[in-house]
């Protein structure tokens, strides 16, 4: 089921959460608040240039960098709790992995992460909160004079007004191009119609991990069925040469949450949503292609044996070996057909209407 908003006499705990999304004092250098690496000015992704080309982001160190590319949190509040949906696979969860196994799990874990916010309890979290007398005020009118008490209560309650801001229609505004023609308020292109129709064909398997209902025109679809597949990416080793995880790291992605222990299931990644596709570039869970056409072009790799399709546009060379190669869903991967180039474009067009209005201006850059 997908996640409710939150209603309107919640807006006091929606102000407090959105104060605190964007407070870098959060962090133990006061460098890094969940807007830095989440910019709502980028669909909520990370713009910020390194020298990994944004593929991971850079912790409030200023040094360290992760192993995995920021999702975007657009829509978050869309995502299943984690656990089997109704086909009998694991589905939703927050993180690429799902080891919080909904919103309020995820909102803790950033304060904490060494390679994020970096401090070091949730004490410290809740005493940053503290030194700051307006949310004193704040938390004291919304939660109660003992809120602070309590450090376990505090944090809580710090988390609670974050997930609350998440739910607004700040990340959640349905106003793309696609939305607008699904109401009556925008006639799509030839080209983006083209793409639609390829989209939601039999052609490419797009509707296999991207559509929650095959319903062609279902309002609200997240464009996720937020289940866990191996694509047979390779891992990112300019990243892995730069970060603290070392080149001999293999990326679990599934097996690595603490709830799973089935071997199977060992390098799948939760499917991200297609909103806003076209401008939360770099591509897949390790951030390595830079271009939307190159993830799709990636996928020709399965289903066309020339030479061309088994070279990576972007650098020039084969493809390089899946990170983690025994549970490839091979299966799924080689029903598709090739795609041509005309068909790449439309594709392409019809993913760009999937941009909010706000960030319409972000494809032409």
């Amino acid at each position: 089921m997908l996640a409710a908003c939150v209603p309107a006499q919640a807006n006091d705990l929606v102000n407090i959460g959105r104060i605190l999304f964007f407070d870098p004092n959060l962090s133990l250098n006061r460098t890094q608040a969940c807007a830095t690496c989440h910019n709502p000015g980028v669909a909520f992704t990370d713009s910020r240039e390194n020298d990994v080309d944004r593929a991971v982001s850079l912790g409030g160190d200023g040094k360290s960098l992760g192993d995995r590319n920021t999702p975007t949190l657009a829509y978050v509040s869309l995502t299943p709790d984690f656990g089997k949906d109704e086909t009998g696979v694991f589905a939703g969860g927050l993180f690429l992995d799902g080891r919080a196994s909904n919103l309020s799990e995820q909102s803790a874990e950033p304060f904490t992460n060494p390679i994020e916010m970096n401090l070091p309890d949730i004490a410290a979290v809740v005493e940053r909160v503290r030194q700051n007398p307006n949310y004193i005020d704040l938390f004291e009118a919304r939660f109660g004079m003992d809120i602070f008490s309590d450090d376990e209560k505090a944090f809580e309650a710090i988390r609670a007004s974050i997930v609350a801001y998440e739910h607004t229609s700040d990340f959640t505004s349905f106003d793309s191009k696609y939305d607008r023609y699904l109401r009556g308020e925008y006639n799509l292109t030839d080209q983006e119609e083209l793409g639609r129709k390829l989209f939601y064909s039999q052609l490419f398997n797009c509707h296999e991990c991207h559509l929650n209902d095959q319903r062609e025109l279902r309002e609200h679809e997240p464009f996720s069925t937020y289940r866990y597949f191996n694509i047979g990416l390779p891992a990112n080793l300019k990243v892995r040469a730069k970060n603290a995880f070392g080149t001999k790291y293999v990326d679990k992605g599934l097996h690595g949450n603490p709830r799973i222990d089935d071997p199977t299931l060992v390098g799948k990644f939760k499917v991200p949503t297609l909103r806003n596709v076209a401008v939360t570039g770099p591509y897949m869970h390790n951030g390595i292609f830079k271009h939307l056409e190159t993830a799709v072009l990636f996928y020709n790799r399965y289903v066309v044996n020339s030479a061309e399709s088994q070279i990576n546009p972007e650098t020039g060379e084969r493809w390089r070996k899946a990170e983690v190669p025994g549970t490839v869903d091979l299966e799924l991967l080689e029903q598709g057909q090739p795609i041509s180039s005309l068909q790449l474009s439309a594709l392409i067009s019809f993913l760009e209407t999937l941009t909010d209005k706000r960030y319409e201006s972000l494809l032409d850059k």
